[in-house]
């Protein structure tokens, strides 16, 4: 029996209205490979591939070798009737769940417009997006890109939230309607004890939320945007160096926290909460010692030892009873000693107009009412 190639309708329609893609968080299916999924993908997209890792090798190898038309043929080979109808079912189960789901591959060609024609043969109409992935990416980066000049254009000042570790500038940001959790979107706490147990996202993916989150955000129409005092990298995803210098050229508004507070703050989100992430306090007692190495030479070899004595006492501590408490000692001289120096450094290094400080309810306040 002859290979049956796929045969392509003149009319399947497609679309590339990626603004109301995001604004709407369309679910998105991707019919790309695992691998290409794990690059980069879209927050509302579902990987579901037309062609699993391994025969999307084998086709490209084929296409570079033979051509597309030999491309095609090995791929419809690979995807035979009997594999194809599983993976025709999963797309319209996907699609019955999530009637206003779009489709789409890399480049919005081949294989997105197989899928396509797939289910339309099985009595499912689906639009794919134009451009596929390729187009959608260069749709948020060329946003991104823009956010200069659109915070000026519309007149949204930025606040810069500065405040010492621990202050609870995080618990702020929650609190507010008019800003962006950055570290949530970098899943990283922002130091050197912040990284989760689970991984960041890839830059690709860090940029492709920003830009989705920043574009949902500016549709408000806000007049201004809060944003946490952040360095250009936030663990391994970074800012560009344009973005970075507009979000970071507002007004200051300090967070003041008695070191008490802190310590319980720190305390709660690095210690309590981090070692929820983990399977086992070991795996989080390695982590952390990970991290004290990584900041050795700048604390210095005294103050090292005595953070690490004092940390080694609270793990043991809590091996034998339970307690949490000898915990804070470690906190407080970290804090103090390590983290304070360097952010006093920072504030008079970098002079900006700071026009509002208080305790993180008034500063909530302060910021509500703006």
């Amino acid at each position: 029996m002859p290979l049956a190639i796929t045969q392509f309708q003149d009319d399947l329609p497609q679309t590339d209205d990626f603004k109301s893609i995001v604004l709407n968080k369309t679910p998105l299916i991707d019919v790309r490979a695992p691998v290409e999924f794990a690059q980069g993908a879209f927050s509302s997209a579902t990987n579901l591939p037309l062609m699993n890792d391994e025969e999307r090798q084998k086709v490209g190898l084929c296409y570079k070798q033979q051509g597309n038309e030999a491309a095609v043929k090995l791929g419809h080979q690979l995807v035979s009737e009997s594999a194809r109808e599983p993976r025709v079912n999963a797309w319209a189960e996907f699609m019955q769940a999530n009637p206003e789901a779009l489709l789409y591959c890399f480049r919005g060609g081949m294989r997105s417009k197989i899928a396509q024609q797939w289910l339309q043969d099985s009595g499912n109409e689906i639009v794919r997006l134009k451009g596929g992935y390729k187009a959608f990416r260069r749709f948020l980066i060329d946003y991104l890109e823009s956010i200069p000049s659109l915070l000026v254009e519309n007149n949204i000042k930025p606040i810069v939230l500065a405040g010492r570790t621990g202050s609870g500038k995080t618990i702020v940001i929650h609190q507010l309607e008019n800003a962006i959790d950055l570290e949530g979107l970098a899943h990283h706490r922002g130091s050197a004890f912040g990284r989760h147990a689970t991984p960041q996202p890839t830059q690709i993916d860090f940029e492709n939320e920003l830009a989705m989150t920043l574009m949902r955000f500016l549709e408000t129409k806000p007049n201004h945007i809060v944003l946490e005092d952040e360095g250009r990298n936030i663990g391994s995803v970074n800012f560009s160096k344009e973005f970075f210098e507009a979000i970071k050229s507002g007004d200051r508004v300090v967070v003041n926290t008695p070191m008490a507070e802190r310590v319980e703050i720190t305390l709660d989100e690095y210690v309590i909460q981090a070692q929820h992430e983990y399977s086992n306090i070991e795996a989080w007692s390695d982590f952390m010692n990970a991290a004290f190495l990584r900041i050795q030479k700048r604390m210095g070899g005294e103050r090292y030892k005595r953070v690490k004595q004092a940390f080694d006492t609270a793990l043991n501590e809590q091996a034998q009873t339970g307690s949490i408490e000898l915990h804070k000692v470690w906190i407080e001289i970290l804090l103090a000693e390590y983290y304070d120096p360097m952010y006093d450094y920072q504030m008079q290094k970098n002079e900006h107009n700071v026009c509002f400080s208080g305790s993180i309810k008034e500063v909530v306040d302060f910021l509500s009412s703006k």
